[in-house]
């Protein structure tokens, strides 16, 4: 397929901040180095000028190959940039869960929202009109992470089992939460939750514990839960954000002036008792350390 200038511009723009989600360079060049792009053993520029320059060399044929790897779909339409299914600003999480259970994961999911969490249930994002397994290829080819409930016979399904194995072929975080059926095969290796008579708010807090101490997702949710902290809409949401705030083990120097104009300007956070200070004392942890 030959890409019109303006498909070509399109699609390097958004590999580039597809790529630059990745959380090192090192993740960045197997990506590059998997389509036959150059990579620089240094470089004194960011992460997304990096990757704009190596890609804007790529041929058609790998630009088009790199841009469905980092699961941006492009027939002869328009390519579908922005999967619907995902909340802005959220880290993405892909649930990987037996039909069965289809209502526990959508309440799983919307508790996750409160930490920052965006989450694919199958069974409830896709809409009748679009092809299953393409959304669903899409959701996990665009996730930063992802977990399998594992409900007795969660093995035995068509679906869970290839779900899985195609996160851990992207390399991202993979955790599993037990419900009666231990973890086998390669899941055994990931990091599991007793999901076991607990609520999904309770599973959605220790999934944000562990999500908030991963290397690969760290950055991405304090990001997320600073645009929380901002939006607070009542003095309840910005102490509950703050609270998620003092957890967070990763800083951009963006932050300080992102959360004391939001204490300036947003009433719900400037009102709520003890919030600015709160906020204070986080930008000085930060800044000492």
């Amino acid at each position: 397929m030959t890409l019109k200038p303006s498909e070509r511009v399109t699609l390097i723009k958004e590999v580039a901040k597809r790529l630059d989600e990745e959380e090192s360079y090192s993740f960045i060049d197997v990506s590059l180095k998997a389509f036959g792009l150059p990579i620089w053993d240094t470089w004194n520029g960011d992460k997304l000028s990096y990757v704009l320059k190596s890609v804007e060399q790529a041929s058609d044929e790998s630009l088009l190959g790199l841009a469905e790897h980092v699961g941006i779909k492009f027939d002869t339409k328009p390519p579908r940039l922005d999967p619907p299914f995902w909340r802005e600003g959220m880290l993405r999480l892909f649930i990987s869960h037996l039909a069965v259970h289809r209502a526990f994961a959508g309440e799983l999911q919307k508790a996750l929202e409160g930490f920052g969490v965006s989450s694919f249930v199958a069974h409830n994002d896709i809409e009748p009109t679009l092809e299953w397994q393409n959304e669903i290829e899409t959701a996990l080819a665009t996730c930063n992470a992802a977990i399998a409930l594992l409900h007795p016979d969660f093995h035995r399904s068509n679906w869970t089992d290839q779900e899985i194995g195609f996160a851990m072929g992207r390399g991202v975080p993979v955790y599993a939460v037990k419900f009666g059926q231990d973890p086998y095969g390669f899941i055994g290796r990931f990091q599991a939750f007793n999901g076991d008579k607990k609520t999904p708010d309770q599973i959605a807090n220790e999934i944000f514990e562990a999500f908030v101490k991963n290397k690969q997702t760290a950055h991405i949710l304090s990001d997320a839960l600073v645009k929380l902290f901002v939006e607070s809409g009542s003095w309840a949401k910005s102490k509950s954000h703050m609270g998620y705030l003092e957890q967070i083990t990763a800083w951009n120097k963006s932050y300080p002036a992102r959360l004391r104009s939001a204490v300036k300007h947003n009433e719900e956070i400037s009102q709520s008792f003890g919030v600015p200070a709160r906020v204070e004392n986080l930008i000085k942890k930060w800044e000492s350390a």
